[in-house]
C-alpha cells in the first residue's frame, strides 16, 4: 500500500487522539468516513472532507482499512460486534485496533473477525495528543507480519509502526510502555519530593539530574509538570491505571506472579484518583504528598 495511494478509511472513534490521527489521514489524501459515539465530536472533521454517518456499521461498510480508537476493550467488543461494525465489514477488509486494551481481548476479537474473512492488527500507541498531531506517535502492531506490510505506509501517517509480533503482541508492547512510564513518573515525583523535603530547590534538582543517567522525556515533561504543580489532564490517572490493571492481568495469564513495580504504581495511581481524581498522571507527585500528611496545592 503506498502512501501516494489514497485508501477508503473508517475511522471509529473520534476523541482528542482519534480527531488528530483521523485529520493527518485526511490531509494525506485518504478518502475517510467517520463515526463517533458523540456525532459532534466527528462533525468537525468533514471541514476536511471526510463523510460523518450515524451507526459504526454504516462507517465500515465500503471501507478498504478500518481504525478504531476507543476507550477500552469492552467498548471496542461493544462496537464491533453488538452495534453490528464487525458484520458489516467487507470479507478481505483489514481491521486496525489502535486502542489500548487487554492482549486477550485483541486476540478474541482477531479470530471472530478471522471466522468473517476480515483481517486484524492491534495497534495501540504512545506519544499523546501531541504526538497524534505531528504524525509522531509510537505505534506498537501486532497480527499477521503480510497484513501489517499492507497498512504500514498508512499507519506511517501517524507516527513510527513497528510490527512487533501476533495478535495481542501490539498490546503487551502498549502495556510495556506504560509500565515504563508510569513506574517513571513515579520515580521522579519520590525524587523530587525529597529533595524538597530536604531542602532543596526541585527545579534546580532537576535541572541539575538532565543530561545525566537520571535524563528522561519523563524527568523533562512529567517533571517540569511537578515542578510548576501544574497538573491539568495532558495523560489521564483513569486511563493509565486501566492499563496497568491490564499490565497484571495479562502477567496473571502467562503465569508472570510478581510485578511489584507496575502493582505498586497501579496502588498509587488508584490513591490519587480516589482523593483527588483524574489529574495527569505527573499528578503522582500529589498522592505522595498524601501519604507523607502533606500539604497539596493543585495548580488550576
Amino acid at each position: 500500500m503506498a502512501a501516494t495511494t489514497s485508501v477508503n478509511v473508517a475511522f471509529l472513534g473520534i476523541g482528542l487522539m482519534g480527531s488528530r490521527q483521523a485529520k493527518r489521514l485526511l490531509d494525506a489524501g485518504h478518502s475517510m468516513t467517520v463515526w463517533n459515539r458523540s456525532r459532534e465530536k466527528a462533525e468537525a472533521l468533514s471541514a476536511f472532507g471526510a463523510r460523518v454517518v450515524d451507526t459504526a456499521a454504516e462507517a465500515v461498510a465500503d471501507a478498504d482499512v478500518v481504525i478504531l480508537m476507543l476507550e477500552n476493550g469492552r467498548i471496542v467488543t461493544d462496537v464491533l460486534f453488538s452495534q453490528g461494525a464487525a458484520g458489516a465489514l467487507r470479507p478481505g477488509a483489514v481491521l486496525v485496533d489502535m486502542s489500548s486494551i487487554k492482549p486477550a481481548e485483541a486476540q478474541e476479537h482477531a479470530k471472530r473477525l478471522a471466522e468473517r474473512g476480515v483481517h486484524h492488527i492491534d495497534a495501540p500507541v504512545s506519544g499523546g495528543t501531541l504526538g497524534a498531531e505531528q504524525g509522531t506517535l509510537a505505534i506498537m502492531a501486532g497480527g499477521e507480519s503480510d497484513m501489517f506490510d499492507r497498512v504500514e505506509s498508512l499507519l506511517a501517517i501517524m507516527g513510527r509502526p513497528v510490527h512487533v509480533g501476533p495478535h495481542g503482541a501490539g498490546q503487551l508492547a502498549k502495556l510495556a510502555n506504560q509500565i515504563i512510564v508510569g513506574v517513571t513518573i513515579g520515580a521522579v515525583a519520590e525524587a523530587l519530593l525529597l529533595a524538597q523535603r530536604g531542602g532543596a530547590d526541585p527545579a534546580k534538582v532537576r535541572e541539575a539530574l538532565r543530561g545525566g543517567f537520571a535524563e528522561s522525556r519523563i524527568l523533562e515533561l512529567h517533571g517540569q509538570r511537578m515542578v510548576e504543580r501544574d497538573f491539568a489532564t495532558k495523560g489521564r490517572s483513569v486511563t493509565h491505571l486501566k492499563d496497568l490493571d491490564n499490565a497484571l492481568d495479562a502477567a496473571e495469564r502467562i503465569d508472570l506472579d510478581a510485578l511489584p513495580y507496575t502493582a505498586l504504581t497501579a496502588d498509587l495511581f488508584r490513591g490519587l484518583i480516589d482523593y483527588a481524581g483524574d489529574l495527569d498522571h505527573s499528578g503522582l507527585l500529589v498522592e505522595l504528598e498524601r501519604r507523607n500528611a502533606l500539604g497539596s496545592s493543585i495548580k488550576s
